[in-house]
């Protein structure tokens, strides 16, 4: 014989409360890993075509940087030719295209390079965030 207190739960009780799962929510929470980062893994034709312009925004970059070097430290001789008055002028007695070329052209290199790592983290940053944004 059955005991009456194996009754079913009444619905006010916590047992008896139903909990409503929808699969689009789900899928929305970002428990599984995002299609993006699949299709990186996968080296499919987007995941392709995202690492290339990540390649091609480094290239630029880096393109962009050197011709600053080349005008930078590569226009001195030929301002040097096209005034030879710079090119003769004196600092401290040292002549100024030692000064320029010798000792000038180190912290300036030093400061591309800083902007080159900086700027390229950044580049990498823009493409993880690109990465693991939420899907919509």
């Amino acid at each position: 014989m059955a005991d009456p207190t194996d009754r079913p739960s009444s619905p006010a009780s916590p047992a008896a409360r139903r909990t409503r799962v929808v699969l689009a929510e789900a899928a929305r929470s970002g428990t599984g890993p995002s299609r993006t980062r699949t299709e990186l893994a996968q080296q499919t034709r987007v995941g392709e075509a995202l690492v290339r312009g990540l390649v091609r925004a480094q290239l630029a970059l880096a393109l962009r940087l050197s011709l600053v070097v080349l005008i930078g430290l590569g226009g001195l001789p030929l301002l040097f030719a096209v005034a030879p008055a710079v090119g003769r002028a004196r600092l401290l007695g040292i002549p100024l295209p030692w000064l320029l070329l010798g000792v000038v052209s180190f912290p300036f290199l030093v400061a591309v390079g800083w902007a080159y790592v900086h700027l390229a983290e950044r580049n990498e940053q823009d493409f993880t965030d690109l990465v693991e944004r939420p899907e919509r």
